[in-house]
């Protein structure tokens, strides 16, 4: 199976699971296990990155690419904190009555790390890993949807409106993807893949680290125990992923 085809299945998956995440919170009156969910979604980010995208990086690019993985933590760091809102801040029961910027910035907040998991995937599926990629990906998005699309609801738009979000959301993978093929084929650089590979584990860890784990802390003090085996249940999901799925190559 081709690269294209690959991403283009994985982002089908993706975007259909985003629009799943939006649904439970337009059906549901809440949706206490979210933080659950957020912490599986941060072990296997942490997983994805040091068990999967930074070794396929330096076999495709040597020790150099790690150079790479702090510059795309900080990328995302100063695109959050000086330029978006990001919504795994708020929690899942966040109310904001009346129509209002939050819901906005929490959009565009997901939707610019959503670009980058687009490029995290086609520049994983290009090295052979996309699988663990895709499945780091699918973990953090659907919980994120259900959380947007909870601010939203709060905020009182409607349902088609909560679902167009989350439509648009999701899609933001395949447009992240397209924009890595747009900017290797513009490069023309031979080692683009692991370059890439390697900056967007660092925003893999950034999310995980700075937009994940805080918010279970904070928001996750009843089910700490339920949430720390979440967290390891991720991590370790990806390690055992290394010993029984062959690369794509």
């Amino acid at each position: 199976m081709n690269h294209a085809t690959l991403i283009a299945i994985y982002s089908a998956v993706i975007v259909l699971g985003a629009m799943a995440g939006a649904l439970v919170a337009v059906l549901a009156t809440h949706e206490r296990r979210l933080v659950t969910l957020l912490s599986f979604a941060a072990g296997a980010m942490f997983g994805a990155a040091f068990f999967h995208m930074l070794p396929e990086a330096m076999r495709g690019g040597g020790y150099g690419v790690f150079s790479l993985v702090p510059l795309g933590f900080l990328a995302l760091f100063l695109l959050e904190r000086y330029v978006l809102v990001h919504v795994c801040e708020e929690p899942p029961d966040f109310a904001h009555h009346g129509h209002g910027p939050v819901g906005l910035a929490a959009f565009l907040g997901l939707s610019a790390h959503t670009l980058f998991d687009g490029v995290a995937l086609a520049s994983a599926v290009t090295e052979g890993v996309g699988f663990m990629a895709f499945l780091a990906i699918a973990a953090h998005k659907v919980p994120s949807s259900l959380s947007l699309a909870s601010i939203l609801k709060s905020e009182g738009r409607s349902r088609s409106a909560i679902l167009l979000y989350a439509l648009a959301f999701g899609l933001m993978v395949p447009v992240g993807a397209g924009f890595y093929f747009v900017l290797d084929a513009a490069l023309r650089f031979g080692r683009f893949a692991p370059q890439a590979l390697a900056f967007s584990a660092g925003t893999f860890l950034y999310i995980a680290v700075s937009d994940l784990l805080p918010h279970v802390n904070r928001h996750g003090k009843e089910g700490r125990g339920r949430n720390i085996a979440a967290l390891a249940v991720g991590v370790l999901l990806m390690f055992a992923l290394t010993l029984i799925t062959p690369h794509e190559h």
